[in-house]
């Protein structure tokens, strides 16, 4: 699809982060040029910045969620004060989002990791990976991505995705029915571990497959905005778009991987997006761009992106994005 030549060029005046990707999803730029600025990432903008924090121990702020100076009894942890997000997990997040080289990091990061990385919820060795489902999916993705062993985190969803399809990150308090959130960062994690796998040749474990399935049916059913129980759209943010995505589900965030997974399985786009395809359409503004929502609170090594209110040339890639893919191939 065009756009507008303005504003793509106001997306390409960016970080090498985000610009490989205009490149390469946006413009269609030929292949060695997106992959020439991706091999930037490394050496120049926020790639450099964030490479350059790592620790010798293959850790970031000393820490595998939290920074190891985290008082989970102080102001940070208070309700509404946003968890820090410069620890280890999060600051993988980010390189591996923003399409860094695993080969930047510092050498043997898989190694040192496990070797010093332990959760702070119960010691555990890092590659082995948590209760929680978020994290596990980050660690699954992260894993995947370092080239660690990850297949017993793989195996932990299929072991405990919740007889209505998806996962919930209260699981080991009781909780019984699946989150929104949950879901999505599983389904997200296996879906990066799926196609690392895919890319070496590697068949996925069909019950691995089959649970990203049933979790993915789990927001469709809900076509991704509402509750099951009450057919109420599940609450203001999901019309909220921030980047960088952190810990929070929105329409924006589900829609991107749904665009994801359908172009890793070959599958047309579920009739059941058009909902969720209608709010992001609903939040873009007259001169044809997205604006942030708010700035995710909590601690951060620099931002990566605009203040709350200002156009985001991050949400306008990824809206134009999933906009384009939805508006090719669309039931």
């Amino acid at each position: 699809m065009t756009h507008d030549p303005a504003l793509v060029e106001w997306m390409l005046d960016t970080d090498p982060a985000l610009r490989w990707q205009v490149q390469r999803d946006l413009v269609a730029e030929p292949e060695a040029v997106w992959r020439a600025r991706r091999a930037r990432v490394a050496t120049e903008g926020y790639g450099a910045r964030l490479l350059a924090l790592q620790d010798s121990d293959g850790q970031w702020a000393g820490g595998a969620f939290f920074p190891r100076d985290f008082d989970f009894h102080g102001p940070e942890a208070a309700e509404g004060a946003g968890q820090p997000w410069t620890a280890t997990t999060w600051s993988l997040n980010s390189l591996r989002e923003w399409g860094a080289d695993p080969g930047a990091l510092l050498s043997g990061t898989a190694e040192l990791l496990a070797a010093n990385s332990r959760w702070e919820y119960n010691g555990a060795p890092y590659w082995e990976g948590e209760v929680d489902c978020c994290i596990n999916g980050y660690t699954l993705a992260n894993g995947a991505w370092l080239g660690a062993d990850v297949a017993g985190i793989a195996q932990w969803f299929v072991d405990h995705q919740l007889d209505d399809g998806g996962w919930n990150c209260e699981w080991v308090e009781g909780s019984t029915r699946s989150s929104f959130l949950s879901t999505l960062n599983s389904l997200k994690g296996i879906l990066a571990y799926e196609t690392t796998l895919a890319a070496e040749g590697i068949t996925t474990p069909a019950a691995l497959t089959e649970a990203r399935h049933r979790g993915e049916e789990y927001l469709l059913e809900r076509r991704l905005l509402y509750r099951a129980s009450t057919g109420e759209v599940v609450a203001p943010w999901v019309t909220r778009f921030a980047y960088p995505w952190r810990a929070f589900y929105n329409a924006l965030k589900a829609v991107d991987y749904f665009r994801d997974a359908a172009l890793a399985d070959g599958s047309p786009p579920d009739a059941r997006l058009a909902d969720a395809v209608a709010a992001i359409v609903s939040q873009r503004q007259p001169d044809g761009r997205w604006r942030q929502a708010r700035r995710n609170p909590g601690r951060v090594w620099f931002e990566v992106d605009v203040d709350a209110g200002e156009p985001s040339p991050w949400l306008t890639f990824v809206a134009l994005r999933a906009l384009d893919w939805w508006g090719d191939v669309r039931p």
